[in-house]
């Protein structure tokens, strides 16, 4: 059964339009609504949903729990990742399951349909596999048959602890698959999104060139017909050993000996030269961008202005998820550049607003990234919808491209009235139909996990 939404304004492909009715099928794909329909729903201003390219979704349960200084002279991603390998050593499936449906519930009610679940927690404590080798990617799709959300999963190869073909170290053992392990991995996993809707997608991700030797990562690449995500080029110390030990920085070495084109997300790409930030922009690959957990690691800045002067194409992820905000993710980046270029509206063109440029970006990255098509509203394209309370006080007097600027960079995410992911109308009146349920669920794990430590 389809149903008709009414647009007072609407972000098109051509630019805002006034009045629009579209009609979302049966299936979950835009479609002309029929003349003379009735709208079962009205919208103030409809925009299209982006996805969230980039979670791990367990690290939500650590959210203000590493934010004190450690005994190291100074604090890094690499002091986190230790509190953060601790931390995962109390996770059971359950916990596991409640904490992926709370998130995205968050992530839906931010304004996100989609997420790409960047998924390595893999084994039991110790690295031993649970009886099915797949049972906690099994748990991620259960949480998306909760929420309703579109879900992306993303099963990690994690091989080795460092480029120097080192064991996996003490917390790591929860990631570590050999290939063949990880096919049987990949399958179950599969397995468990068809039991999802149409729209579920499996990628591959291969961890970094820290965890994946070269002759796995290449493998990963023959054999995956989904999205490719990898983490690359994140931290200083991550590109000296890469340098020391494959004899070049992570991007000029991928380029080198991989075939990266539009299936490949990058995610991070915070320590590149001007040099690698055309080459690998003019890939066609999508640099995965997580402002807010970069800034919270001190992980360094994206060169935005660089890539989109090369063509490049980006979306947005809330990775560690510290916070859980659309319009903040793309206010950090934007204030990122700002601050890095010390002047303002700096992905800004002539043509369009900040706020503009940043949101159809963000909208069209990560429908790529996450194998959703084009991530507009059009015809054929997956119903992911956004609707802005276009009566809300930072909205008064605001059309247009103004209306995107005052909801990114002087608003939240309390304007989001209605998401629809894949035509699932699944947050109505700024609340997800689920909520109550699912909150309840996620505060009796997070209770037994304070109890745990």
């Amino acid at each position: 059964m389809s149903i008709v939404i009414h647009a007072d304004r609407a972000l098109m492909p051509q630019g805002w339009v006034q009045d629009v009715r579209i009609a979302v099928d049966a299936g979950g794909r835009i479609a002309e609504a029929p003349p003379g329909a009735a709208p079962d729903h009205r919208a103030g201003i409809l925009l299209p949903a982006p996805g969230n390219l980039h979670s791990h979704a367990f690290q939500r349960a650590m959210a203000g729990l590493t934010e004190r200084r450690g005994p190291d002279p100074q604090d890094s991603f690499w002091t986190w990742r230790q509190l953060m390998f601790r931390f995962l050593e109390q996770l059971t499936p359950e916990d596991v399951q409640a904490i992926a449906a709370m998130v995205q519930v968050e992530m839906l009610e931010a304004g996100f349909a989609a997420v790409g679940e960047f998924h390595y927690l893999h084994h039991q404590p110790g690295g031993t596999p649970y009886a099915r080798i797949s049972e906690l990617s099994e748990r991620i799709a259960a949480a998306a048959a909760e929420t309703g959300i579109g879900l992306t999963l993303l099963p990690v190869l994690y091989q080795q602890g460092g480029c120097d073909g080192r064991p996996l170290g003490p917390g790591q053992d929860r990631f570590g698959n050999d290939i063949d392990r990880f096919a049987r991995l990949a399958e179950g996993a599969a397995e468990a999104l068809s039991a999802l809707p149409g729209d579920a997608v499996l990628g591959l991700a291969p961890h970094s060139l820290r965890a994946v030797p070269p002759g796995a990562l290449a493998q990963l690449a023959e054999v995956g017909l989904g999205p490719l995500h990898m983490h690359l080029a994140e931290q200083r110390a991550e590109v000296e050993e890469v340098r020391a030990v494959l004899g070049a920085r992570p991007v000029e070495w991928l380029l080198a000996n991989a075939e990266v084109d539009a299936r490949w997300c990058l995610v991070h790409c915070t320590q590149m030269t001007p040099e690698e930030t055309g080459a690998l922009a003019r890939t066609g690959a999508v640099a995965g961008l997580c402002p807010i957990t970069e800034a919270n690691l001190g992980d360094g800045i994206f060169e935005g202005a660089r890539w989109l002067a090369a063509g490049g194409r980006f979306g947005i992820g809330s990775d560690s998820n510290i916070r859980i905000a659309l319009s903040g993710e793309l206010r950090t980046l934007e204030y990122s550049q700002r601050l890095r270029e010390r002047a303002r509206a700096v992905l800004a063109t002539q043509e369009h607003s900040a706020g503009r440029r940043l949101f159809e970006a963000a909208a069209e990255g990560g429908a790529q990234a996450l194998g959703r098509g084009a991530g507009r509203i059009a015809p054929g394209a997956w119903a992911d919808l956004v609707a802005l309370d276009a009566q809300a006080l930072a909205l008064v007097g605001r059309a247009g491209d103004t209306a995107l600027d005052s909801w990114v960079f002087a608003a939240d995410d309390r304007l989001v009235r209605d998401v629809w992911a894949a035509g699932r109308h699944v947050v109505r009146a700024g609340r997800h139909v689920a909520r109550d349920a699912v909150a309840a669920r996620f505060r009796a794990h997070m209770l037994r996990l304070r109890d745990a430590a």
